[in-house]
Formats: C-alpha cells, structure tokens, sequence
C-alpha cells in the first residue's frame, strides 16, 4: 500500500514508526514531517492547510490510504476533500470534528444523550459568563469553545481566575477559538485518557493512558499540552472501561449517527474518575499527544489493518493486541514553555534507543544541516519495563543521554502509578 501521513509532531512520528513497520507498506510519506519521521517516510513540503494540493499530491503518487494525525487539517475538513476524490482515510468528518473543534458542540451531544459530564453554560459575552460563574462560584472551568493547541482551558481555583480566563478568551487571546465560552462545572477525582477506534457503527477500544498537564513537578503549575504520559492508566479498571463504553462512547457513536454526522477514526475521552464514576471532561478526535507515543510502544498488532479497518467500516473483524508491560513517556520543553522560548537552540546529539525504548521528535528541524528544537515541546523520550518504576528508570536514563542546553523536563511523570505500586497510597 502507499500511504500518507499528515502531520509533523510527536504523535506523528510515533504513529510513522508503528506504520513504518507493517508488511502491508510499500511506499510511506508524510506531510511535512520532521527529522524524526524522516527515518521512517519520504518527507513532503506540502501546505496541508491547502487541501487541493494534497489531494493532488495523492492523485499523483496513486496515494491509496491517508492518516491525518492533527485535529486543525480535520476541523478544517481534509478528510472530506480527500474522499470525495474517492480516498480512503483516517480521520473523521468536519461535521464529525466538531466534537473536537467545539466543546459546546459537544456538551450539547452529552446534554442529548444523557452521557455523564460536568453542568455546563455556554456564552457569546463576558458580562453573562462572569455573572453565571459569580452565581455558581469555585473552583469551576472555563473554555474557549474553539481549537486553542491545548491552552484554552483554565481550571479556576479562585474567582479571580475565572474571570480572568473569560476576559482572556473574549479579548482575543486564543483568537477566534476564544469568541465563545464554555463554563462548565469543576470535576473532582483522577483524570484518564481512554482511546477508542470507531466506523460509525463499531468500536474497538484501545488502551488507557494518563498524562501530566501542569508544567511543574507535582502536577502544579499552568496547563500544558502535556508534559508526560503512560499507560496504561490503574485508574481505569475493567469495570471502569465497561462503563466508559456503555455511559460514554457508545451514546456518543449513536448520537453521532443520529444527527447525520457518524464518525469514523478515533475517540480520544478526556476522562475524570469520579465518585460516581467516569465523566467526559471532552472528547479529542484524534490521538493524543503524548499519550500516543506510549500507546504505540505498547501495541503488539499491525497499527495499518487497525486504521483501514475503521476508515472500510470493518471495526468487528479485527483486534488490537497490547503488551502488558506499561510504557512512559517524558516530554522535553525548550525553557520557557508553555510561554515565551528561544526556537532553533541546537540539539547537539540524541542517545542511541535500545529495544522499548524510542526518542520521538515533536518540535525539531534542520537548520544548516543540524538538529534544532523549533516547538515549545520538542522530544518525546519513551520506554517500557516492567512495571511503571522500570519504565521510568529506563526513560530518565535515556533523557539524560540528550545533549540540548536549552531543554527541561519534569523529573515525577508517572507519580501517581509508582504509588499505587509500591502500596504507599
């Protein structure tokens, strides 16, 4: 098969390494990509931003299977440009996208069906959202409705915060993504990333994952678009992925259906465990970043039928096989990150990974012939083991093997299962 993948982050790379390795590959490309996932595909300057000049790319090459990896190309209906030239895709709809590209969308599909969520308000001005969140008082959430990279969320602990966050969206901080507001109620308990394909009518669900948001040790600090990650995640226990299915995905893939919208690729429920159970914080449409690297670390399948299966609706005739050692993930941010940070610091040289172990690149590029870090966060250094202390211990020592002045990490990913497994909570 020749296939293209889209995209040029951390997730990229650890899904071009995976699809890299199946026997049904014969020819691989992703647009743009990065020096990472250049080991593994032909690299292509496409704008992805301009559908026509991907779908002319794949006319071309006779391009027969295409992954999208980031949720902005499917908000902006990629996806739907290229089937309608008869392609078969990974990725769902704009329409379906939605349940990414607008959290009131979403709120909306949970209010319908009856699907366990925080209490939610959604606003077009400050003075009504300020008022509603002085009613309701803290700590409480709020939200740009739009896209916003994984920085248009604030989870207010004082009321000073909240109305902070709702001057920030409405002044333009997040830009368009900010033009409505979302207020929603503040969960209690312990977040879990739960990952599950879908054709429209089946679902295959995948592993569990949790990641560190907050920029600092301890899980303080501002959000981030994530800092770390493993799976899977003790949280979610067998019972607790059966009621996630039957209370969550499910009344979603029906209400999904029912409004004409079916959504084929992948759920990705921002999960918090809480007394009652599992309640969905949002839903992302596409594979989370950095959960998706200790994901692909940990499957055992052929990721390629996986992605064909959901793009031919054809979910009930396959299965996805995990191993059972965890896998962790440490992410690398230049200095300054999730604000203001030097692009194009050198990275000198990358360690040599050993088997389950892998350095994902997620903001690199050449500059001159020499690696660079170009994002706010810039490798993913990941490993398995035994159990989360092992994989931990073997991800750090990789890490540390980096040469890059301008790199920092959080040294605690994983705190929370290496409790649990030492029997101290």
């Amino acid at each position: 098969m020749k296939v293209l993948l889209i995209g040029s982050g951390g997730r990229e790379h650890a899904l071009a390494w995976k699809l890299a390795q199946s026997p049904l590959m014969s020819e691989f490309y992703a647009a743009p990509g990065n020096p990472g996932i250049a080991e593994h595909a032909i690299l292509v300057p496409l704008n992805i931003e301009n559908h026509d000049a991907v779908a002319a790319f794949c006319k071309d090459k006779a391009i027969d299977f295409v992954v999208v990896g980031p949720e902005a190309p499917l908000v902006a209906g990629l996806a739907d440009r290229l089937r309608a030239d008869g392609l078969a895709v990974f990725g769902p709809s704009a329409a379906a996208a939605q349940l990414e590209g607008s959290k009131g969308f979403t709120k909306d599909i949970c209010a319908r069906y009856d699907i366990p969520t925080g209490a939610y308000q959604r606003f077009n001005n400050g003075p009504k959202a300020k008022a509603y969140i002085r009613a309701e008082g803290v700590p409480i959430v709020v939200k740009a409705d739009g896209l916003a990279a994984g920085k248009g969320v604030t989870v207010a602990m004082t009321l000073d915060e909240a109305l902070a966050a709702v001057d920030d969206c409405f002044e333009g901080a997040f830009g368009t993504a900010g033009a409505e507001v979302v207020v929603e109620a503040y969960l209690d308990g312990e977040e879990a990333s739960f990952f599950c394909l879908c054709d429209g009518k089946h679902a295959l669900p995948l592993a569990t994952a949790q990641d560190h948001k907050r920029v600092g040790e301890g899980d303080t600090g501002v959000n981030t678009g994530g800092m770390g990650a493993y799976s899977p995640a003790p949280v979610m226990t067998a019972e607790m992925v059966e009621r996630t299915m039957k209370e969550i995905i499910e009344p979603t893939i029906r209400g999904m259906a029912e409004s004409g919208h079916p959504f084929s690729g992948v759920f990705f429920a921002g999960l918090m465990i809480t007394r009652k159970g599992p309640e969905l914080i949002e839903y992302n449409v596409r594979f989370g970043d950095p959960e998706c690297q200790v994901l692909m670390m940990r499957l055992k399948s052929d990721l390629l039928p996986l992605l064909l299966a959901t793009a031919h609706g054809t979910l009930d005739q396959v299965n996805a096989e995990w191993s059972d050692d965890p896998a962790l993930t440490v992410v690398m941010a230049s200095k300054g990150y999730p604000g203001a940070y030097d692009k194009n610091t050198p990275i000198l040289s990358l360690p040599d990974a050993g088997e389950g172990e892998k350095v994902f690149h997620a903001g690199t590029g050449l500059k001159d012939g020499a690696l660079v870090a170009t994002g706010g966060r810039v490798l993913n250094v990941t490993a398995s083991g035994g159990t989360v202390a092992e994989a931990k211990d073997r991800a750090y020592a990789l890490l540390d093997e980096v040469r890059w002045e301008n790199g920092f990490c959080r040294r605690d990913i994983g705190w929370r299962a290496i409790e649990r497994e030492t029997g101290l909570e």
